[in-house]
């Protein structure tokens, strides 16, 4: 047998020492954000002595971190100078109008996190052991989310009202479900002049929707109604009613429930919009819509990321008569377009 060929195969504990130490990534990261360090490399400094005065940080503390940013791909190094990859100077230099450090705040909030602290509990009971699952009525969890994740949203709203709006003339009533930091509506509102919101969600999570209203220019376009999804009156005839990133809190039933709803809401010919992370049929692929599942279970007591076939019947048995999907490049996200 050849050697190497023998070498190749044989099992390594590699895999499972990364995954245990994964938590030094998220660390990592975190700390690199808080101390503004590409930022401080986009600005010049590019030496461990220049990037720690910057950050005020010490130099053997920045060198040992700007290297493992290195090793894990955030960082470039050559001849003992740092430089920023494509995605950090897109993502994570301040300047940068693509920002998302801010993402942290939502996404290594307490509130999410310690949903894994107890993981093996969570597999037994098949659902968030947390009394404060993020499902919670009026959860506060949702003013950071509609604060802190708005530029990661930026492009895929952006991405959704032409696909689904392509001629951006035609006169639309639009309800916009959990409508959160408010940007998939407003991205129809700003494309399309004859375009008129409505808003669904907690009423604190709606006065920021109606800051970004009012710095879109559409506020006199965007209407709101506070309260539960589940329970506030959404008022009939509406052309599109978006549901983006929602249904992935619920079980199936709920989502059906709350799917008749909506049905009922929209005008003859009217369309559901429907924006999730749906994994293949295999439920493994692809990988970042697929993990998904693993963020509901800790987080929610019966959310998941749901197949298309799974969407569609739900879709279905609400009353709708068709289903298509598309991809939403380069987002990891996929679009259902359901017609009443």
């Amino acid at each position: 047998m050849n050697p190497e060929t023998q070498t190749a195969s044989q099992p390594t504990p590699a895999l499972l020492f990364d995954t245990i130490n994964a938590h030094q990534r998220t660390e990592a990261i975190k700390a690199a954000i808080e101390l503004s360090l590409f930022t401080a490399i986009a600005r010049g400094n590019t030496s461990a002595k220049e990037i720690a005065g910057a950050a005020g940080a010490s130099e053997r503390g920045t060198r040992i971190l700007c290297d493992y940013l290195v090793i894990i791909g955030f960082l470039t190094k050559q001849d003992g100078n740092y430089g920023l990859t494509p995605d950090s100077a897109m993502f994570l230099d301040q300047n940068s109008p693509a920002y998302m450090g801010m993402v942290i705040e939502f996404m290594l909030s307490p509130m999410l996190t310690d949903n894994f602290k107890d993981l093996t509990a969570v597999v037994k009971k098949g659902g968030s052991i947390s009394e404060e699952a993020t499902v919670a009525p009026d959860h506060p969890v949702w003013v950071k989310f509609a604060r802190a994740m708005a530029p990661m949203m930026a492009l895929p709203s952006q991405l959704l009202a032409p696909l689904v709006d392509p001629n951006a003339n035609e006169k639309l009533r639009i309800l916009d479900i959990a409508a959160g930091h408010g940007l998939y509506g407003l991205a129809f509102a700003q494309r399309n002049p004859r375009a008129e919101v409505t808003a669904v969600d907690w009423s604190k999570v709606l006065e920021v929707a109606k800051e970004n209203a009012q710095a879109a220019g559409v506020s006199d376009r965007y209407h709101t109604i506070p309260g539960s999804a589940f329970d506030v009156d959404y008022g009939a005839g509406y052309d599109l009613v978006l549901l983006t990133n929602f249904l992935h809190h619920f079980d199936p039933q709920t989502c059906e429930g709350l799917l008749r709803k909506v049905h009922g809401a929209l005008a003859d010919g009217g369309r559901a919009v429907t924006l999730e992370f749906i994994p293949n049929p295999d439920r493994v692929s692809p990988p970042q819509a697929a993990a998904f599942s693993l963020t509901m279970l800790g987080g929610t007591p019966a959310g998941d990321a749901y197949t298309f076939a799974e969407l569609e019947a739900m879709l279905r048995h609400a009353g709708f008569a068709h289903s298509e999907w598309h991809e939403l490049p380069p987002t990891i996200q996929r679009v259902v377009i359901s017609k009443k």
